[in-house]
């Protein structure tokens, strides 16, 4: 029952603490410092805000292993790579089901390892990925939030596939998105389909033809929704292009063509105070167009592949890429408003409207993230490095590091290979390793590393962070991870308090 705050029933005293109350969650807000605003749900490769930070809250657990602070643990059939996104009462994932054997996935770096089929290079053995001949099923998952138990599940496709896929990436790699009312799961060479988000019906879709990509990789880019609309890049060996699709009806708003080859870099809307942009990564240029589909400025730069997603904090756009094949791995920090071609010339450093550039700091697969003032980069080979958010300068920890000016740190011997993007809570950043472990990194204690949680399989996907619980997916589960010693927070009991009317007594937990 909710308790009648006009009532006359309720006395002054318990209107005058709930003001107080109010009060002092406003003010606790408001000091706070600018991170992501709301973690009940993440709906989004990376979260609502593509910070990949989660507002602090005891419930969020430090450490787990495959029997500590489980809250339950799920079979994901199939294989796939795309994040659990998170809203309300469910929690989303995509899965491809093969008829057939399927081969393992390969950790670590490996090139090249393609498909004969798409003029795929043999690696020194002399192997290739052969495409599959078996029937595949595409399926979107709901599993509920109190007990991981499945709510619905939609197929949506049944074929067999029709282009090649890098051993490492899957036929589902793409983190679907929804905004409460639609799942909105891509799957990069056969389309996008509109799901109902609580029942699993399919509302609508639009088919993609199939596209080569570079050596037969596949596609992996994820789709983000701002308002009606729904965006998405597809860059690829023969049309490149980004598109927006209304989100109710998928009808074509705008396509704008794009001179780009194979790229894996989810786009990103930026929001300031001047306008709302789409921001889109390419081995060419990044670009960002307005919301209509007008480009409104270029930065050349970038690596000959390019896969984090761009995102924004304190006012800047951060921009990278850092192939393990080229020499530079730049990173951009680059302010609002900027019209035409906003390319550094040689030997700069900064302009006008970028703040501020390092040619050497680029990771391959993650995304880097920015909690509070540290811009915190973890790189494929099992290293990560700091720098100043605002300015770029290096940061240095331990006595090594300050000595030799070096700005890696390892984050432990025989970590393996990382590819899952890092995400951080409770004042500790947190790095996933393609082993399936967990690394806790605490920003407190000089970014030493404090912990590891096993979950003893295969892991590439990034996980998500919502209403006081961890999911992670690995290669044939989901977890929903939690402290289950934690009391709620103050702010939890004082609505399970207003939930009862005057004089009810509250069951016991």
């Amino acid at each position: 029952m909710r308790t009648d705050l006009s009532s006359p029933a309720i006395s002054s005293g318990l209107r005058r603490a709930t003001v107080a109350a109010l009060l002092v969650l406003a003010a606790a807000v408001l000091a706070s410092p600018a991170w992501s605003l709301s973690t009940d749900n993440w709906p989004s490769f990376r979260g609502a805000d593509a910070l990949a930070v989660a507002d602090d809250d005891p419930r969020l657990p430090i450490t787990w292993s495959t029997t500590e602070n489980v809250a339950w643990k799920a079979e994901v059939p199939g294989l796939a790579w795309s994040s659990p996104v998170v809203w309300g009462d469910l929690v989303y994932v995509t899965t491809v089901v093969s008829e057939g054997e399927i081969e393992e996935p390969r950790m670590g770096l490996y090139f090249p390892y393609g498909s004969p089929e798409s003029g795929g290079m043999p690696t020194k053995d002399g192997q290739l990925m052969e495409r599959s001949r078996d029937v595949h099923q595409w399926w979107v998952y709901a599993f509920r939030f109190e007990d991981g138990e499945v709510a619905w599940k939609t197929q949506v496709h049944q074929g067999i596939p029709r282009w090649d896929r890098h051993l490492k990436n899957t036929y589902g790699s793409e983190t679907p998105v929804t905004d409460g009312k639609r799942i909105y799961a891509y799957f990069g060479n056969l389309g996008v389909f509109a799901l109902d988000a609580k029942s699993g019906e399919l509302q609508w879709e639009k088919r993609f033809a199939p596209k080569k990509t570079r050596l037969g990789w596949g596609p992996a880019a994820s789709p983000v929704v701002h308002g009606n609309s729904l965006f998405i890049v597809n860059d690829n060996e023969e049309e490149s292009y980004v598109v927006a699709l209304d989100t109710a009806t998928g009808n074509e708003g705008w396509k704008v063509a794009r001179d780009e080859e194979s790229n894996w870099a989810t786009p990103f809307v930026w929001e300031h105070d001047g306008r709302t942009e789409v921001i889109t990564v390419g081995s060419n240029l990044v670009r960002s167009y307005d919301l209509e589909g007008k480009e409104l400025w270029r930065l050349s730069g970038m690596d000959s592949i390019t896969i984090p997603q761009p995102f924004s904090e304190h006012g800047l756009l951060y921009i990278t890429s850092g192939y393990i094949g080229d020499k530079i791995k730049p990173v951009f920090a680059i302010r609002p408003g900027a019209t035409g071609d906003i390319s550094l010339e040689e030997g700069q450093n900064s302009n006008e409207y970028v703040v501020w550039y390092n040619d050497s700091a680029g990771p391959y697969h993650p995304t880097p993230l920015v909690y509070g003032d540290y811009y915190f980069t973890l790189l494929d080979l099992g290293f990560f490095t700091v720098h100043d958010a605002k300015t770029g300068e290096e940061l240095y920890f331990t006595d090594s590091q300050k000595q030799n000016k070096e700005v890696r740190q390892r984050v432990a011997r025989g970590s393996g290979g990382f590819t899952a993007s890092p995400w951080a809570y409770n004042g500790k950043i947190f790095v996933l390793s393609e082993d399936g472990d967990t690394y806790v990194i605490d920003t407190e204690k000089d970014f030493e590393v404090v912990g590891t949680n096993p979950l003893d399989e295969v892991a590439m996907s990034t996980p998500a962070v919502a209403n006081g619980s961890l999911f992670i997916r690995t290669r044939s589960h989901l977890w929903r991870l939690t402290d289950l010693d934690a009391k709620p927070t103050q702010d939890a009991a004082g609505a399970e308090a207003a939930d009862a009317s005057p004089g009810e007594e509250k069951p016991g937990r």
